[in-house]
């Protein structure tokens, strides 16, 4: 059985941690290459930055600061936000990134996905999905959040996977930022589903929710951001919870 994995994220904003509740009400939580050093330290297994404004300028500001993450860290870290061509993933990658995260592009350009895997391999391609539960159904939205597609989540997933995508990074926001537990029973649907890894994201609040995450909705990964930026939960403290509930994860 494969060890599952615990990855802090940091949402970065104009150089800056910040997180937020159902995707607004942002806050700064520090510096994000000093918390990811801090969090490789802890023994997080992965790390996620994502930067959540993506402008032009901001582009530059996430790549110089992807160097010195990189130079910081000797855990694999993933990046995303404003990824639409195959030229950002080869800056990125060559900044230091083990893995880059598409989530509204590919939703626009699904044959983005193809491009990313046939040039770079599926390892490279997380494929991150926002979904929100509407009238009965789990639907994905765009630009953070922001705009429905009309997309069902399991089909866009099977679909993501088809295309070449590596992971799947499933983010709940009617979860996300509240603190009483990830989306169990549709990730659960969603590893059922899928041959390639589950990322669970959105929702943890206490070292049960991670538990649940593993063994309710089967996830092989959990992301979360504001319980590690607050120190509400240490990642060491975490693993050790997780072994005694006889979970598989690297101490």
């Amino acid at each position: 059985m494969l060890a599952k994995r615990i990855v802090p994220c940091l949402d970065v904003k104009d150089g800056t941690t910040v997180k937020g509740i159902n995707f607004v009400n942002l806050r700064d939580a520090g510096d994000p290459v000093e918390l990811g050093a801090e969090y490789s330290r802890q023994g997080a297994d992965e790390l996620v930055y994502l930067d959540i404004t993506a402008s032009h300028e901001g582009r530059k500001t996430f790549t110089e600061m992807v160097t010195k993450v990189a130079a910081n860290l000797n855990i694999p870290f993933t990046v995303g936000g404003g990824i639409n061509e195959l030229s950002d993933v080869e800056r990125l990658l060559n900044a230091g990134a083990d893995k880059i995260s598409v989530n509204s592009a590919a939703l626009r350009q699904p044959s983005l996905i193809d491009e990313i895997a046939a040039n770079f391999g599926s390892q490279v391609c997380v494929v991150a999905i926002d979904a929100r539960f509407d009238d009965g159904k789990w639907m994905c939205y765009l630009n953070g959040g922001r705009i429905p597609t009309g997309r069902g989540l399991l089909q866009w997933a099977t679909e993501a996977e088809e295309r070449g995508a590596g992971e799947i990074l499933f983010t709940s926001m009617d979860h996300d930022g509240v603190k009483e537990g990830y989306a169990n029973e549709t990730l659960a649907a969603l590893a059922d589903k899928l041959h390639i890894p589950v990322i669970a994201s959105g929702g943890a609040g206490k070292k049960e929710h991670f538990r649940d995450a593993f063994l309710l909705g089967k996830a092989d990964a959990a992301l979360a951001a504001s319980v590690f930026h607050f120190g509400e939960i240490q990642i060491t403290e975490l693993k050790q919870y997780l072994l005694k509930e006889g979970i598989s994860i690297r101490v």
